[in-house]
């Protein structure tokens, strides 16, 4: 990023308070000590032909693509979603380096070391459409293309890069296959959709809630895998256009949708059954989770008598022990993280290379956001959390919270 011009409508990122009074910091290179920091989100670069030249011959012509119409207008086409206009944006600064970057191994371990990071999950970008399909098998195939291509890419990087394997649980005996494949690769993590069938509600669908995908569960457990659920997947987040749409899309089609698999989880007897699974929300940010805590309690109590199965606990103590939820930059999460004793379930991520996210600035971003938190909460949100939850290796030099 060294050779990008902050441009001005980035200059706001270079705002900090600064650090006084902490005990590390998140600058490269400070004589303090630098936190071990984790970017629980980052995103690959796929090749744009990568589902079309890698499926099985079959499905080639279904891969999601770039269509130009008579016209001369290009559509982006994926079964799941209406077709999508192809916007030709013009981009300046570091906003262009941002579109350009994540596509070479080499130049994500420099990006990230020189933004603080020392080891980055990665997720699918261009794959996150390989859910938009009502073919469970379809969409497993292209996940299988995913988990090679991704383990090709950056398997051979394991100190800098764990990449999550995706899995298509609509198809659940194709998806146990799936799972014991990746475990065998070496993968250290999973990906599933928010929603298990594509699609609008429909109480027909199976969901993560109901005991037909208790053989999942135990594959998972036994494997020791944690499970990830990304935003914008199990279900259309284009569902609004026109004014305001982006925003609409973004707020209530794709950030809140990711609610509805913890729920599934914490209030459906899921994790009594099944003590070793541990589970992340991605990139859909931590303000919402002291609130949906306390509503899950409160219908739990109030609703008692239509709940079943009784519950040994609270919903909100099966989230405080099994679930973790990631973000960039949250104030109000953040405000919210010691007073309601989450600080062990948050996780902070730079969303390489997204607009979204905090590269290559986020030391500043955390200076903004973090100043109120303890130095160990900090420590933890930062980097330590994400060690237990992906089973990461830390220095001893850092392992201390403080």
């Amino acid at each position: 990023m060294n050779d990008a011009a902050i441009n001005a409508p980035n200059l706001w990122r270079l705002e900090t308070p600064g650090h006084a009074g902490w005990t590390r910091t998140a600058r490269v290179g400070d004589p303090a000590g630098k936190y071990f920091m984790v970017s629980t989100d980052s995103h690959a670069n796929e090749p744009a032909d990568l589902w079309a030249t890698r499926l099985p011959p079959q499905y080639r012509e279904r891969a999601p693509r770039i269509v130009t119409d008579e016209k001369g207008v290009q559509w982006r086409y994926c079964e799941g979603y209406r077709p999508d206009r192809v916007r030709v944006m013009s981009f300046e600064g570091e906003d262009w380096r941002r579109a350009q970057a994540g596509a070479d191994p080499a130049q994500r371990v420099i990006d990230n070391r020189n933004d603080g990071i020392d080891v980055e999950i990665i997720f699918p970008n261009k794959g996150l459409a390989m859910w938009a399909t009502p073919d469970p098998a379809f969409s497993l195939a292209m996940c299988h293309v995913w988990n090679e291509w991704a383990w090709e890419t950056f398997g051979p990087h394991p100190d800098a890069m764990l990449p999550v394997a995706a899995l298509a649980p609509g198809d659940l005996d194709g998806t146990l296959a799936e799972i014991e494949h990746v475990a065998k690769r070496g993968y250290r993590a999973l990906t599933l959709p928010c929603k298990p069938v594509w699609g609008g509600h429909d109480a027909d669908h199976v969901n993560y809630n109901l005991p037909h995908f208790d053989r999942m569960w135990a594959l998972i457990q036994d494997c020791d895998l944690p499970i990830t659920f990304h935003v914008s997947t199990g279900r259309d987040p284009r569902a609004a256009r026109g004014n305001g749409g982006a925003v609409v899309n973004y707020v209530t089609h794709s950030l809140a949708p990711t609610i509805e698999p913890v729920a599934n989880l914490c209030a459906s007897g899921v994790l009594e059954r099944f003590r070793g699974l541990r589970f992340a929300t991605v990139e859909a940010g931590i303000g919402w989770v002291p609130w949906l805590l306390d509503a899950m309690d409160e219908a739990y109590r109030k609703h008692h008598m239509w709940v079943r199965p009784k519950l040994q606990g609270l919903p909100s103590d099966y989230y405080r022990a099994h679930g973790f939820a990631t973000f960039q930059e949250d104030p109000a999460g953040l405000a919210l993280a010691e007073r309601w004793n989450l600080t062990d379930n948050f996780m902070w991520a730079n969303d390489y290379p997204h607009h979204e996210g905090t590269w290559p600035h986020s030391a500043e971003a955390i200076e903004r956001t973090m100043p109120e938190l303890s130095n160990v909460a900090r420590a933890k949100i930062l980097g330590l959390n994400a060690a237990r939850f992906f089973k990461l290796e830390v220095p001893e030099a850092q392992r201390l919270a403080a």
